[in-house]
């Protein structure tokens, strides 16, 4: 394959793909496919963009979801946080949900650095909502909506300072974001159901935790298109969490190059089990100070016959996210891997590389690419080409920036694709399977 048409073929595997929901009968186990959101057969498509264009744009959201992350960091260390952790805008991946009875359909931003899932509600006044292509879900008009009274252990789940109670003991929450939007709205119960409504098949959870948002400012990157958020995160209000039992702690994720003609897999339960020869695991981590979010241990990095080792702090020192495009690194870090990689390919980086990519050499016919291997505790991950390099005009850029002096690592989501990713909370582990994704 052309070199350059291969790093296209992955490049824009920014956060936000839709997700429609193929269940089986079992409860134990369901899966959901994804369609990344610059995919043509996404709704939120743009068809005017270019592929650079696309590019420049998923980096650019990326540095905006690290620097959410990074408010999180400040938490763990006890330090003043000017807002929640919680960035409204960058969602890259939706999934399609039913709530109620009878349900409603909703878009929502699939998110695994968030815990609540919530959605606008009515009555919502035009200057109180952002702008949605649906009407808002009525909960007078489902008969299984019931408020969460204040008084619950639902209600107690949420953070301190992000509820209170309303004039009938019921529990409203208040979420303040990163960009300064925020939602504000009642906890409450209804059924939410995943599967394809016209056809019958679905799985139905009717006792779901969600935020009914009377009250939502900010701006939301996907075209009015999407209604909220789902959360996938660890902590305690989540989807996956508030599934437990029922899918087994346990769910996967397979991500397809972003110019695949078939589509991403979310998998839950007995149908997120990955197996077999080459599977890599890796202690999961979630940390008391930050519970939304899913850590993992780097040791170091292999690039061609050299290593780089990560010094210090490397329990939980960098988190797995889906939700972030580009990879970043500790500084000190990071420049250790750069130097290496320079010296293994025998590459000089181009003076002002496109904002906010960081290295970036130009594009020449049979590049000496590197062996590459994350060595995680307990895992040593190869990586391809294709989970370190994207593709700019006639430039070849690394897919991962330094994040700031003494912020948080992420592995985002260009790193894991054509990996099968299992992500067990019971068994406190995250697996790694080197996968071609688009025949899983």
């Amino acid at each position: 394959m052309n070199a350059l048409v291969f790093f296209f073929c992955f490049a824009l595997f920014s956060p936000s793909i839709v997700c429609i929901a193929k269940a089986n009968e079992n409860l134990s186990g369901f899966s959901i496919d994804l369609i990344h959101r610059d995919s043509p057969l996404s709704p939120l498509y743009n068809s005017s963009m270019t592929p650079s264009q696309l590019i420049k744009n998923a980096a650019m959201r990326s540095v905006t979801r690290f620097n959410r992350f990074q408010l999180s960091s400040m938490n763990e260390k006890h330090e003043p946080i000017p807002e929640s952790i919680i960035i409204l805008d960058n969602g890259e991946y939706l999934m399609r949900i039913y709530i109620g009875t009878p349900p409603v359909e909703r878009l929502v931003v699939a998110d695994t650095g968030s815990d609540l899932t919530w959605v606008q509600c009515a009555p919502c006044k035009k200057t109180k909502c952002f702008p949605q292509n649906t009407p808002l879900f009525n909960p007078t008009k489902s008969s299984t909506f019931r408020s969460v009274p204040c008084d619950s252990k639902h209600c107690t789940r949420l953070q301190e300072d992000w509820h209170e109670c309303g004039n009938s003991g019921e529990c409203k929450y208040s979420y303040m974001y990163g960009d300064n939007s925020f939602t504000n709205g009642n906890l409450a119960i209804d059924s939410i159901k995943f599967g394809n409504n016209s056809r019958g098949k679905s799985v139905k959870f009717p006792k779901s935790i969600f935020g009914c948002g009377h009250n939502n400012i900010g701006t939301f990157a996907t075209g009015h298109k999407a209604t909220g958020i789902a959360g996938l995160g660890a902590g305690p209000l989540s989807l996956v969490s508030q599934l437990g039992h029922e899918i087994g702690h346990k769910f996967s994720y397979c991500l397809v190059p972003f110019s695949s003609t078939t589509n991403s897999k979310l998998k839950f339960g007995n149908h997120a089990n990955i197996s077999g020869n080459g599977v890599l695991s890796t202690p999961l981590i979630i940390k008391s100070s930050s519970p939304t979010f899913y850590y993992l241990c780097l040791k170091g990095i292999t690039v061609g016959n050299e290593s780089v080792k990560q010094i210090g702090h490397t329990h939980g020192n960098i988190i797995i996210d889906s939700g972030t495009t580009l990879t970043f690194l500790e500084p000190s870090f990071y420049n250790d891997f750069v130097t290496l990689v320079k010296k293994a390919m025998g590459v000089e980086p181009v003076q002002n590389p496109p904002k906010p990519l960081n290295f970036c050499f130009r594009y020449v016919n049979n590049i000496n690419f590197s062996n590459f291997i994350f060595h995680f505790k307990g895992a040593n991950v190869p990586m391809n080409p294709k989970n370190l390099f994207i593709s700019y005009n006639n430039l070849i850029c690394l897919a991962v920036l330094p994040n700031i002096q003494d912020g948080i690592s992420i592995l985002g989501n260009v790193a894991q694709i054509d990996f099968q990713i299992e992500y067990d909370l019971e068994g406190k582990k995250v697996s790694f399977l080197p996968t071609d994704c688009t025949k899983n």
